[in-house]
């Protein structure tokens, strides 16, 4: 029997039938109305409350020849010598918003406590791949420096990343093992791991048809706007690249009955085989976006548990070996 995933989260995150016909102008439209929608205080019931114990802000971040929005997370009280967290929210490199995860942001920030940056990166089809890249690892390099004194250790930096947002941060995992700064830890939200043709062809796209919260429509439209032609996407598809090892620890989270699932899931496998500290957990009942939409989906919440802990060791032992 197919398993059903939570009301809320069917009425929700519904699918719609023509996402092959949709323009870009749409896209546009459509993200503007997402951007308000998650911003609005209605949505906070579904999208949960920030914790207390962080204080929220936005800052311009100038880079060369563009300036990205950050949302930082900032624990209340002194802190002296903080960890600093890097987060990139989903939506297919073609939608989305810093403050859809607010209710976990806001949560690493008072509890780990670390400054977390979620990064407002540039979004096709204006601004296709590799320009989402360009501006991860542009605000890594200029973050890991505390160009705005938040007292960041930049010894114990981590990225986060949902969805695409989780492409981003693995592929600063691989980034940095060549280049740094170093990270302490990469944690991989139901990631987008394979921009290639072959990015519907895992077991989980066929096995959760139907599922609320992501379609092999949208996982197409995602891909028609923001792979350009000609421009190769194994560059940018870290389950396609040949030399895993030498990477930081990783954690990889899905639901059971998301699409995506076996992206993260063949992720980690292929990290564990290069001798990487990984490991992948599914949960049950759980669709795509889950973590966003705590009201709905319940296993949310152990999800942020096990990320929670994750870091804070993670942090903790750079820390400690130091």
């Amino acid at each position: 029997m197919t398993t059903k995933a939570p009301l809320g989260a069917r009425l929700l995150l519904k699918d719609r039938p023509d996402w092959d016909a949709v323009t870009a102008d749409e896209v546009v439209a459509g993200r503007a109305k997402l951007v308000r929608l998650l911003r609005s205080p209605a949505m906070r019931v579904v999208a949960g409350l920030p914790d207390r114990g962080a204080g929220i802000e936005e800052r311009t971040l100038e880079l060369p020849g563009r300036n990205l929005t950050l949302r930082v997370h900032r624990p209340k009280g002194r802190h002296d010598r903080l960890p600093l967290v890097l987060s990139f929210h989903g939506g297919g490199f073609i939608t989305g918003t810093a403050a859809q995860n607010d209710w976990l942001n806001s949560r690493l920030a008072a509890r780990l406590p670390a400054v977390v940056a979620a990064v407002e990166y540039r979004l096709a089809p204006e601004h296709p791949l590799p320009a989402p890249v360009e501006d991860a690892c542009d605000a890594l390099d200029r973050l890991a420096a505390d160009p705005f004194g938040w007292g960041v250790d930049p010894a114990r930096i981590a990225v986060v990343g949902e969805s695409a947002g989780g492409t981003l941060a693995a592929l600063l995992a691989l980034r940095s093992r060549e280049t740094g700064p170093a990270l302490s830890a990469q944690v991989l939200v139901y990631p987008a791991l394979d921009w290639t043709a072959t990015m519907t062809d895992h077991p989980s796209v066929g096995r959760n048809v139907g599922q609320p919260g992501l379609s092999a429509g949208e996982l197409r439209l995602a891909r028609r706007f923001a792979v350009p032609p000609g421009f190769d996407a194994d560059l940018v598809s870290p389950l396609k690249h040949a030399d895993l090892a030498g990477l930081p620890p990783a954690l990889a989270i899905a639901g059971e009955l998301d699409p995506a699932y076996d992206h993260g899931r063949a992720y980690v496998e292929r990290l564990r085989a290069a001798g990487n500290d990984a490991r992948f957990t599914g949960y049950p009942g759980a669709v795509h976006k889950f973590i966003s939409v705590p009201g709905v989906v319940p296993a949310a919440r152990p999800a942020r548990r096990e990320v929670l802990d994750f870091l804070r060791a993670r942090l903790r032992a750079t820390a400690t070996a130091r």
